[in-house]
């Protein structure tokens, strides 16, 4: 089993996500040793464009001495394809890139920046390619560097590094990993013992596709009793139309004994739902005390206030860090989309649950740009 110790090794290599951080903070970085190198990974996501600086330690391969540094993010919402949008993710790509190399003194070479599988599924539907090879042909000139290399990645490949960059050595082969995005959900496993072959776990469900597609059941009605008839509908059909399905075929059920889950609404169920373990980057939790947490969103949603949430910690320091990121979960997230990406959550928890065995359920709150450290893996070489 998974306990807070034996991830001490996934908490140094998991890079935390901060969706609600101001862009470029010009704030100096303070290293924590003193033969270190600082990395930098940039990524155009869905939603908009995400920095994270790492920095590795001399032993980083040996003992997994990843720290996060900074992290920033700015909403542009590139998935419309629209000119401003497009201005918006450009400036925003730009801006970082300029904070990594000349605030942060990152070597370019040390900076990797990427196109998300969301953005290149989205695209591709859309018939938006050339916009994204748009933004990536005048960001490079932009910034003087034509031969930079952007990768627009594809799902397969996005899953495979965030389940390398996520999951323990001694835990990587007995974990499937579900990444839980705005508009879909990726994961999967190595199920023959070897980083080679990955198999893959999709489903075109994320919490805003899910919230957005109860939104538009509720006609005239636009209550939250409305909502939550409209969404559990949703989340049925998802359910049985793709997420079991995709589970099932998976083959992970009799081959993996820890479930971990990122994404955006992990980091937030974690975060609400135990605000004592607020230091711990990853949260064990069971299916019964989400569907409760779940419950509670929907009937009592003051429970979540974050000076609520605060109440019963002793000391000061974890107080204002409690009510410090309570605030930034619901900033990023209102009380429609924590039931939606919290409903989705369980339809594929259940999937798991079963009377005769129940897997181990773990949420990584600092999961999201976990592909950075897997590039930087692979960099440093084995």
């Amino acid at each position: 089993m998974l306990t807070s110790r034996s991830l001490k090794y996934s908490a140094a290599m998991v890079l935390l996500f901060v969706c609600s951080l101001p862009a470029l903070a010009q704030n100096s970085i303070k290293p924590r040793y003193a033969n270190s190198t600082l990395y930098t990974g940039i990524e155009v996501g869905s939603k908009g464009v995400k920095m994270s600086v790492i920095e590795i330690g001399k032993n980083a391969k040996k003992n997994g001495a990843f720290y996060i540094l900074k992290d920033t993010s700015v909403n542009t919402d590139f998935i419309t394809f629209s000119p401003a949008t497009f201005t918006a993710t450009l400036n925003g790509l730009c801006g970082m890139y300029k904070t990594a190399v000349k605030d942060y003194l990152v070597p370019s070479g040390k900076v990797f920046t990427v196109i998300s599988s969301g953005v290149k599924m989205q695209a591709e539907k859309d018939g938006r390619n050339a916009m994204v090879q748009q933004l990536i042909d005048s960001f490079r000139l932009r910034i003087g560097e034509p031969g930079r290399e952007v990768e627009v990645v594809d799902v397969m490949k996005e899953a495979k590094l965030s389940h390398l960059g996520i999951v323990p050595e001694a835990r990587r082969y007995s974990t499937f990993l579900v990444d839980i995005g705005s508009g879909n959900t990726k994961g999967g496993y190595f199920p023959y013992g070897n980083t080679n072959e990955f198999k893959l776990f999709q489903i075109n469900w994320g919490t805003k596709s899910t919230t957005n597609a109860a939104d538009k059941r509720l006609e005239d009605d636009k209550s939250l009793e409305n909502y939550r008839r409209q969404l559990q509908r949703v989340l049925l059909s998802a359910e049985n139309t793709e997420i079991s399905y995709a589970v099932n075929a998976s083959g992970a059920y009799s081959l993996s004994d820890n479930i971990a889950i990122s994404g955006g609404i992990a980091w937030a169920v974690a975060t609400l739902l135990h605000p004592e373990l607020i230091d711990n980057p990853i949260v064990s939790v069971s299916y019964d005390e989400v569907l409760k947490f779940s419950e509670k969103l929907f009937n009592n949603m003051d429970a979540f206030n974050p000076n609520f949430l605060a109440t019963n910690v002793n000391r000061a320091g974890d107080k204002e860090d409690i009510i410090r990121e309570a605030k930034r979960v619901l900033q990023v997230f209102d009380q429609k989309s924590l039931m939606g990406g919290t409903g989705l959550l369980l339809k594929i928890m259940r999937q798991f649950s079963t009377a005769f065995e129940t897997k181990a359920f773990y949420l990584v709150k600092n999961g999201q740009v976990g592909w950075v450290s897997a590039y930087v893996d692979d960099t440093l070489g084995e």
